[in-house]
């Protein structure tokens, strides 16, 4: 055998060694690590408390500012209203904001013609209606001052009529003689009977006199005409001269107008004006110096006034079939015609 052979067999491969791992030494590392993560958990723990700590705080604040604001506070007159007065300055802020926003949103979309129509026709009648309204109060400061002057006026020719009346009383009493009373210009006849018994011809006179329910009452001018139908209809009627203060409380209390077939009250100068003031009659007193005195329009002032709606007069009636001249109440009976209208008044 060789040499190279013997050396084979003889000696065995040799292994390399390698030497055992040898941890390098990590100076207080572990210790150090473990450190700070325990003073990481202390330190969240503490933030986690105090922020705990805040919320019960904030809570009990909360708790204290609600039961504050239960609390009833008494607000004053002025603080109200200066709260009033904000919410609507809100309110009117974002009104106009939420049309601006519109606005801007749609500028495109232009707006229908009959709206632009429509808006100026309305201006047109909100117009219109400012003006009459505006001349209705100027016409009635204008026949508020009209009425002043006329009542005025009138007061003073009733004031001569009855101071002449006296004078030549006096006059003729003094002189030893007699004074003739004018005669009654207008009566006033009251209808004071049903319709049972009534005639035909007499029904036509009662529908002619404008009395067609008892206890109505017209004013008649006095002629030979209206003096026939008054006695025709006596039995059912009494009549006699009212005087100015009894014309003037009727007309007032129980005084209508006729508006076509409508019975409308005179609670206003403007409605007689209007319908009366081509016969210069523009006021209530205009009307109670018509009829007192037989004026010019007293035809279309009495046609204009429907017929007066008494009651039943207080006391009752003494014995209506029979004449007042023997002691009941039907007929003439001349100025005691004031004490009755003022009982059924």
């Amino acid at each position: 055998m060789s040499k190279s052979a013997q050396t084979t067999t003889s000696k065995p491969t040799a292994k390399p060694v390698t030497k055992p791992a040898v941890d390098k030494p990590k100076a207080k590392a572990p210790k150090d690590a473990k450190k700070v993560q325990v003073l990481r958990k202390h330190v969240i723990n503490k933030q986690k408390h105090e922020a705990r700590l805040k919320q019960l705080k904030t809570k009990k604040e909360r708790k204290e500012k609600k039961i504050e604001r239960k609390k009833p506070t008494k607000l004053t007159p002025e603080t109200k209203e200066a709260r009033r007065i904000a919410r609507r300055k809100q309110k009117s802020i974002k009104e106009y904001k939420t049309k601006a926003a519109l606005m801007t949103h749609k500028p495109h979309i232009p707006m229908p013609e009959g709206f632009h129509l429509k808006s100026k026709s309305a201006k047109r009648a909100l117009a219109a209606k400012i003006n009459a309204k505006a001349a209705a109060v100027l016409k009635g400061r204008q026949l508020k001052h009209i009425a002043r002057v006329n009542a005025r006026r009138h007061e003073q020719e009733y004031e001569k009529i009855e101071r002449s009346l006296i004078e030549n009383r006096r006059q003729a009493k003094n002189q030893g003689t007699f004074f003739v009373e004018p005669e009654a210009k207008v009566v006033f006849v009251i209808r004071i009977r049903g319709i049972n018994g009534v005639s035909p011809k007499v029904k036509k006179a009662l529908q002619l006199l404008r009395l067609r329910q008892i206890h109505n009452g017209t004013f008649v001018k006095v002629n030979a005409a209206s003096l026939q139908i008054l006695k025709l209809v006596e039995p059912y009627v009494t009549y006699g001269e009212p005087n100015v203060k009894t014309v003037r409380e009727l007309v007032y209390k129980r005084g209508y107008g006729r508006i076509g077939r409508d019975r409308v009250a005179l609670s206003d100068n403007c409605l007689i004006d209007r319908h009366l003031g081509k016969y210069n009659v523009h006021c209530v007193e205009d009307i109670v110096h018509e009829l007192v005195t037989l004026g010019k329009n007293f035809k279309q002032v009495n046609n204009f006034l429907w017929p007066f709606k008494l009651s039943s007069p207080k006391g009752g009636f003494v014995k209506k079939r029979i004449h007042f001249a023997e002691g009941g109440d039907a007929g003439d009976r001349e100025h005691y015609i004031n004490k009755l209208i003022r009982r059924m008044n």
